[in-house]
């Protein structure tokens, strides 16, 4: 049995249905894990649900930022973006139970010493910590208020974690830390302005993965979201969103041995960062 973790797919079925090809993976000895974003920007956002929901236990999904934002427009908590392609599952005749089942998807996904969220971790929070905290927002997003919970999820305040807080603020932090986060300084203040690669950081401010003496540092991290990243594959890191939905490519990589496998963008849009 193998697993291979892939990055941010955006509704690009067609890159995913080769990228499990030229994988040759076995839908019934393999797993997936997927980082987040299955939706948006690409052109068949549908046909990606149906098809990772379809896998059963065979598919591991944490929700991204763009998961959630679909989320929000279907209960009418968000406004709709220019470059949204949501329509098509907004108006599909399954999709109450599509939306349902995403909005049980976890947070973040622990097994042994590797880690899947989708953007990322601030520097404070130990594994069990960061767990603890997922299933918080998991709870509210299953929950019979979710959209109350959804209603109150836009914002980057508080930009920074403490223990003390509650309610809407301190599930808002989990949520732009695991979804949102790209640099943060030591002390684990987020920024959510510059979205460029590792070269724009902000005064003060460093990659999250970058802080020192970061409690999540002992694990390997697999996370998505910061397509002007890249590819980046270190010891306790393997950043995945190679910016398919923006004429990059769609990868996985084999966690067993680390082995990369990769297909171009078929239908690239502009060039972007999120």
């Amino acid at each position: 049995m193998s697993t291979y973790a892939i990055g941010d797919v955006q509704g690009c079925m067609a890159e995913l249905d080769n990228l499990l090809s030229v994988c040759g993976f076995r839908a019934t000895h393999d797993r997936l894990w997927f980082v987040g974003d299955l939706v948006n920007r690409g052109p068949d956002s549908l046909a990606v649900l149906r098809f990772v929901r379809e896998m059963g236990p065979s598919a591991t999904v944490v929700l991204g930022n763009h998961d959630l934002h679909l989320l929000c427009l279907a209960e009418g908590c968000g406004r709709p973006r220019r470059d949204d392609t949501l329509q098509q599952v907004l108006e599909a005749p399954d999709r109450d139970e599509l939306l349902a089942w995403l909005r049980r998807r976890p947070m973040i996904h622990a097994e042994a010493d590797r880690v899947m969220v989708h953007a990322g971790l601030l520097p404070q929070w130990d594994i069990a910590k960061a767990c603890a905290l997922g299933t918080e927002v998991q709870a509210a997003l299953a929950g019979p208020r979710h959209r109350q919970f959804l209603g109150a999820l836009y914002g980057g305040e508080p930009a920074a974690w403490d223990d003390a807080l509650q309610g809407a603020d301190r599930l808002r932090v989990i949520v732009n830390a695991m979804t949102r986060m790209r640099f943060c300084t030591d002390a684990g203040r987020m920024e959510f302005h510059a979205k460029a690669g590792l070269d724009a950081a902000p005064p003060g401010y460093r990659p999250w993965f970058e802080i020192p003496g970061r409690a999540s540092a002992n694990h390997t991290l697999i996370c998505g979201h910061w397509s002007a990243l890249g590819l980046r594959m270190q010891p306790n890191l393997l950043a995945l969103d190679t910016g398919c939905v923006w004429g990059g490519s769609l990868s996985a990589v084999r966690l067993e041995d680390r082995a990369l496998f990769q297909v171009p963008s078929l239908s690239p849009l502009r060039p972007g960062s999120d």
